[in-house]
């Protein structure tokens, strides 16, 4: 049976910019899709902290280093520069792919810097 589990997530990621006129996405520096396994062109869902939207759109790959998380095309009406949000993906796994399965949990700083992955300070 397939089940559709929680993969992977930045927490607490700031956003650095909202894009109103680009093609609907989020921007993620390259530095935090590969610590946390995520992928451009994932589909993510966005669950934003400070006022409470939710919101689905998929990822491109930002520059690697830059910190930067941008909210593009109709999401960013969504979000204002310095909102804190989480970003989550989600994957379809059937039971022998559960077995020693652990989501990989990215925690960040207001600069998006990271400060611990998988519970263990960085």
């Amino acid at each position: 049976m397939l089940r559709n589990m929680f993969k992977a997530k930045l927490h607490r990621a700031t956003v650095t910019d909202a894009n109103l006129n680009y093609e609907g996405s989020v921007t993620i520096d390259k530095d935090l899709l590969d610590a946390s396994g995520i992928l451009e062109f994932e589909k993510v869902d966005i669950w934003n902290i400070t006022n409470g939207s939710r919101f689905s759109t998929y990822v491109l790959e930002g520059r690697r280093g830059s910190g930067e998380i941008c909210l593009n095309g109709a999401a960013a009406r969504l979000v204002q520069v310095g909102d804190r949000v989480i970003i989550a993906t989600f994957a379809m796994m059937d039971e022998k792919e559960l077995e020693g399965f652990k989501p990989t949990v990215v925690q960040l700083d207001e600069h998006n810097r990271i400060v611990s992955k998988d519970g263990v300070l960085v």
